[in-house]
């Protein structure tokens, strides 16, 4: 998928959400990574964290310990 599609779908999804504290999330995020230098955010980790996001990427290759998108969207 192309850069010109992911902005596209990434759109649409942005046009369908209602709930402003979200979007307000969504936004954060986005804004944090345009104002940020590549890797910042990597290096203002502790060893800990990065270890943390080392074990749910590990964690993440076992289906098993994944959440169908469907469940997850119903949660929230």
């Amino acid at each position: 998928m192309g850069a010109l599609q992911l902005k596209s779908d990434l759109q649409k999804i942005i046009e369908r959400i209602d709930n402003e504290q979200l979007l307000q999330t969504v936004y954060d995020f986005l804004k944090q990574r345009e104002d940020s230098k590549e890797g910042e955010f990597w290096k203002s980790l502790t060893k800990e964290q990065k270890k943390e996001i080392y074990l749910s990427y590990e964690e993440s290759e076992d289906d098993e310990n994944l959440i169908a998108w469907e469940n997850l969207k119903k949660k929230y």
